[in-house]
């Protein structure tokens, strides 16, 4: 079998978290004799987040993680934001199984029924999903569709160690990038200095304030959208996709940014969301992270800046990356440009904003927001979706 782990490249380029790549793939030889030998083993069939989990383990954009979490690992991440080693972590990485197996050894099959993996059963455990959903979502409501996924995926769990010897075909191959491939981008490029944004939703002027903002000060921009399963409601990854291309081709400098695709499941965390979507792109080679209001919320599940305080439960440098805040940005009619409450001294009558309802009206009616709200372009883009659903 292949070496296991991978040094960073890139010279200047911030460590990922716990200091190494993982690399949990095979090729070759030693792929096809696991492919063959999970033939005739006891299958997991996955969720559509555990497929995204594994691939995302496979390339590093999980390190340290070296599979599905044991129940030391997923009791201290629930309880206390760390896993057992003490490095920080936010999220529970899980394998779940409708019934307890009696195999120490068994085969991944993806959501759609594609054998991926192996994984060596190092734990098997039963969970508390009350408490689980109670202290990484601040609810135990079903409604709340990070719960609802939880719930559905049962309380009995499966960790230990993965080998992939195959991955899920990405959804958007040109903007397919693993860990080690975007650091080497930025290595390439002369950046050591790298913010990411993460978004699920179109980029508008908003959006585009705060990176820009933040672009001043570091050498590049990773534009990241997550492209993975998110809740049925959402602009769709294609849609979203279609908008990032426009507005970078006309407003953004090439050589400072780069698109790359997120393939992560939403979990719709909020504040532990955010603090692992920060670590993420940490392993990506994301020095600075951008959080801004209500990340990754849902609902009213969070407060507005609660995806800021939750940073303060880290001793200083504990995370590694940097994250910058942003408070709520809005293009402001007597300054003339985009501001939020830190730069701007006008009332709110004096600020363009635009609810989420609104904007989805407007564009199901063919109507372009103001300029102020969205670049045409990406407006335009929208609508040409809204009107095709």
């Amino acid at each position: 079998m292949s070496s296991q782990t991978a040094r960073q490249s890139g010279a200047g380029l911030i460590a990922p978290h716990g200091g190494e790549l993982i690399n949990r793939m095979v090729t070759g030889d030693d792929a096809a004799a696991l492919r063959e030998e999970a033939q005739s083993l006891p299958r997991v069939h996955m969720s559509e987040k555990q497929t995204a989990d594994l691939d995302m383990i496979a390339s590093g954009a999980l390190s340290p993680l070296t599979g599905f979490m044991v129940q030391a690992d997923y009791d201290r991440v629930v309880s206390d934001l760390h896993l057992e080693s003490g490095l920080p972590w936010s999220l529970p990485v899980t394998l779940s199984m409708p019934e307890k197996p009696t195999a120490d050894r068994l085969a991944l099959e993806s959501h759609g029924g594609e054998l991926l993996a192996v994984i060596d059963v190092a734990d098997v455990f039963e969970a508390d999903r009350s408490e689980e959903a109670a202290k990484v979502f601040r609810t135990t409501e079903d409604a709340h569709p990070g719960v609802a996924q939880v719930y559905a995926e049962g309380s009995i769990l499966v960790g230990g160690e993965v080998t992939v010897f195959d991955r899920v075909e990405p959804d958007f191959p040109d903007l397919h990038a693993d860990p080690a491939e975007t650091r080497a981008a930025f290595a390439e490029r002369g950046w050591s200095r790298v913010v990411g944004f993460q978004t699920r939703n179109p980029v508008h002027r908003a959006h585009e304030y705060i990176q820009k903002c933040a672009l001043e000060t570091v050498d590049g921009l990773l534009l990241h959208p997550l492209v993975g399963k998110t809740k049925g409601d959402d602009v769709p990854a294609e849609v979203r996709v279609r908008c990032y291309r426009v507005l970078l081709e006309k407003y953004y400098p090439a050589d400072r940014t780069l698109l790359a695709a997120f393939p992560a499941a939403m979990r719709y965390a909020g504040p532990r969301e955010a603090v692992w979507h920060a670590i993420c792109r940490k392993n990506y080679g994301c020095s600075h992270f951008i959080v801004g209001r209500d990340h990754a919320g849902v609902g009213s599940y969070y407060g507005t800046y609660d995806a800021h305080r939750i940073f303060d439960s880290f001793e200083r440098d504990e995370l590694g990356v940097q994250p910058m805040f942003f408070d709520h940005t809005f293009f402001c009619k007597t300054c003339g440009n985009m501001g939020s409450a830190k730069t701007c001294p006008h009332p709110a009558e004096e600020h363009v904003f635009l609810s989420g309802t609104k904007v989805r009206e407007m564009l199901g009616q063919g109507i372009e927001p103001p300029p102020e709200f969205s670049r045409p372009e990406v407006a335009r883009v929208l609508i040409d979706a809204y009107r095709s659903r």
